[in-house]
């Protein structure tokens, strides 16, 4: 099998919706690209048709692959395609394409260079937010900060949903991964910064959705629980297991 430069993983849960869209806009703009790709959705959990969508693109486009997990949970998604994927480079991509997909190729040489893990900021110089309500800003970087002084110093979002992976660190990474909820990139960028992998922030425009799934309130709470696991994980020696 030919290995592609690029795999795009999309953890696709109850999105109906807006998959037909978002695939029909990463596939088109990839194949007017002059490198090779795989596209793959991990369907998990949803109770609507998102997996029969998947499938049905999958029949028209050969490099399109579809999973599907009956467990709920971003980070479980994610995982199954990280692992699942044969990329140089493997992309994680909301579903939402909050971030223009032609972005993608700031993250892979040769415009970046050097580096193990590339994030999207919408906070490093450059980047700019679209529509997004200043409560939802002000909350997101209180948990920035949370998680700059818990666990993650420097970085400064964690939580975009577009980060890239050289396929070479991803099983010895993704095989540490704990925590299968919203917090799971977060105790990823932990336990590379631990294994002393370098990561990079790249700044994106954002466009701000306001049929997001994530519930602020619910979901600091739960991510503030998250950040104490990863310390204590990390005090238990979890990550310095071999996998």
């Amino acid at each position: 099998m030919t290995v592609p430069l690029l795999s795009i993983i999309i953890p696709a849960y109850n999105e109906e919706r807006r998959l037909p869209g978002t695939l029909e806009q990463v596939l088109s703009f990839f194949q007017a690209q002059p490198y090779s790709t795989e596209v793959l959705v991990v369907e998990n959990g949803s109770q609507d048709h998102t997996y029969d969508i998947a499938v049905d693109f999958s029949k028209r486009f050969n490099n399109l692959r579809v999973f599907q997990s009956k467990e709920r949970g971003k980070g479980l998604a994610v995982r199954k395609g990280m692992l699942e994927a044969i990329g140089e480079y493997r992309f994680m991509c909301d579903a939402d394409l909050s971030m223009p997909i032609a972005e993608v190729n700031r993250f892979i040489p040769p415009a970046l260079k050097n580096f193990e893990i590339a994030i999207a900021s919408r906070e490093a110089p450059g980047a700019v937010r679209y529509n997004e309500p200043g409560y939802r800003h002000f909350i997101g970087r209180g948990f920035n900060t949370l998680i700059r002084i818990i666990a993650l110093p420097g970085l400064q979002d964690t939580q975009c949903g577009f980060k890239c992976f050289r396929g070479e660190i991803v099983n010895n990474l993704f095989r540490r991964q704990t925590l299968t909820g919203w917090s799971f990139d977060v105790e990823l960028l932990f336990i590379a910064r631990r294994l002393g992998y370098r990561t990079v922030e790249v700044p994106i425009p954002w466009y701000f959705n306001p049929e997001s799934k994530v519930r602020v309130v619910r979901d600091s709470i739960r991510m503030g629980a998250d950040l104490l696991a990863i310390r204590l994980n990390s005090w238990r020696g979890m990550y310095d297991q071999k996998v």
